[in-house]
């Protein structure tokens, strides 16, 4: 079982945006079996609340099936549990390291580089570029995918 948690500010956008795609792309693979695929902020922030409104018509727009969930918080539990813990941006990381410590097991990066680019998704929240956080968040769930395919074979 790979195990894959997705991390953004507040777990209500790009977190669970891609946590649903890679769940839908697994599905799609016929791998999903091999997977346990979840997502978690940095902040406390949202903790409690569901997928923000625009990221759900952003995944109904591209057929992606989601659920109802709760924005939670990352633990130093969440870091010995998965197996990648991938991150949106560069603050992502840098606050994750405050709540789980170093990653001295190499488990942390950042989701473009899977792409080959170190580039940071930039917070539709913020930006209210719910498409251009979409297509960066496919591109690297798909780079994602495509790795974690060598290491199922």
């Amino acid at each position: 079982m790979i195990r894959v948690l997705f991390i953004c500010h507040g777990n209500i956008c790009r977190s669970t945006m891609a946590e649903f795609l890679f769940k839908d792309m697994v599905k799609k693979a016929g791998i999903a079996g091999r997977f346990q695929i979840a997502s978690a902020a940095t902040s406390r922030e949202e903790i409690g609340h569901d997928t923000d409104p625009r990221t759900r018509k952003k995944l109904d727009e591209n057929n992606i099936p989601y659920t109802r969930r709760k924005a939670r918080q990352i633990t130093r539990r969440d870091y010995e549990e998965y197996d990648y813990i991938i991150a949106m941006d560069d603050s992502n990381v840098r606050d994750m390291k405050r709540i789980t410590g170093e990653d001295t097991e190499g488990k942390v990066a950042k989701l473009l580089s899977f792409t080959g680019k170190r580039d940071d998704i930039p917070d539709p929240w913020y930006t209210g570029d719910f498409d251009a956080a979409y297509d960066d968040i496919e591109k690297g769930c798909r780079g994602l995918l495509e790795y974690l395919k060598k290491e199922i074979s």
